[in-house]
């Protein structure tokens, strides 16, 4: 069990409501990852607690809901915490940046109660876990060690048949990378009442003359966001997907097929 050595105090405001939230990581040796949002309930960071996959994952009981998790679940995964009481003043997790970067900071300013490699488990699948449908398919597969690689096909001029692996070296590129979506689209979400909160500082806005709408931090960003985002929802089997001695190779997947795929998954584990 690895938890924080203090509490964590982050304010922000949601990408899809754009509502201010505070959000507060207690230290916890409940050896699980805990929401508590508004005081009107609590559930555990798990895949079976996974109410929606429409644009975020969103978390939730019969009571209340915590949107936008992906991205504080990968923080959490990268710091190999395991342990921690998240309290929200919201239903929104702050976006921040748009990545895990300021999550990963806050925890690392702050420590861990132990090195997380102190009593580190490792596990595989006892057999092949996939999901195959049309051009989108995760394969996880055993293996001696952790390989991640994410293939993308989209419209858009650099990210046409591209794909990225993670390793160590490009990890703090991937914790960097921030959320994306197509600039022509932005108005259509706003009216439907979704990417409120979405700004040139938090998101990567993908042009229709094929260029960007800021900077990219590094090559390949937004597919590196994907991998962001498969870490985090992989994390609710309730295992570190770090800790996995396997291959996991995603093709035009999402958050949806990061969940189906995370519900096999957390039946097949076995540690090593």
């Amino acid at each position: 069990m690895v938890t924080l050595k203090k509490e964590i105090k982050i304010v922000g405001n949601g990408l899809m409501k754009n509502k201010p939230c505070e959000v507060t990581l207690f230290p916890s040796k409940s050896r699980k990852i805990r929401y508590f949002v508004k005081d009107k309930d609590s559930f555990v960071a798990d895949v079976d607690n996974v109410v929606s996959t429409d644009h975020c994952v969103v978390l939730g009981s019969k009571k209340t809901r915590a949107m936008l998790t992906e991205h504080i679940s990968a923080a959490l995964a990268f710091c190999h915490i395991d342990s921690v009481d998240i309290c929200m003043s919201e239903e929104e997790v702050p976006i921040l940046d748009g990545s895990a970067a300021g999550w990963v900071k806050a925890i690392k300013d702050v420590g861990t109660d132990k090195p997380f490699f102190s009593k580190e488990k490792y596990y595989t699948v006892s057999e092949p876990v996939y999901y195959i449908n049309g051009k989108t398919s995760l394969v996880i597969l055993p293996s001696d060690e952790l390989f991640i690689s994410y293939a993308v096909n989209y419209d858009h001029a650099e990210l046409r048949r591209r794909f990225v692996n993670y390793n160590p070296k490009n990890k703090q590129e991937i914790i960097e990378a921030r959320t994306f979506g197509f600039y022509k689209d932005l108005k259509k979400y706003q009216m439907l009442g979704f990417a409120q909160g979405v700004t040139q500082e938090n998101t990567v806005g993908f042009m229709e003359d094929g260029s960007y709408s800021v900077d990219l931090r590094s090559e390949n960003e937004p597919i590196k966001h994907k991998i962001l985002d498969l870490i985090g929802d992989l994390y609710l089997t309730g295992v570190n997907p770090l800790n996995l001695k396997c291959q996991i190779l995603a093709k035009e997947a999402g958050h949806a097929v990061h969940v189906k795929t995370a519900k096999m998954l957390k039946n097949k584990l076995i540690e090593i």
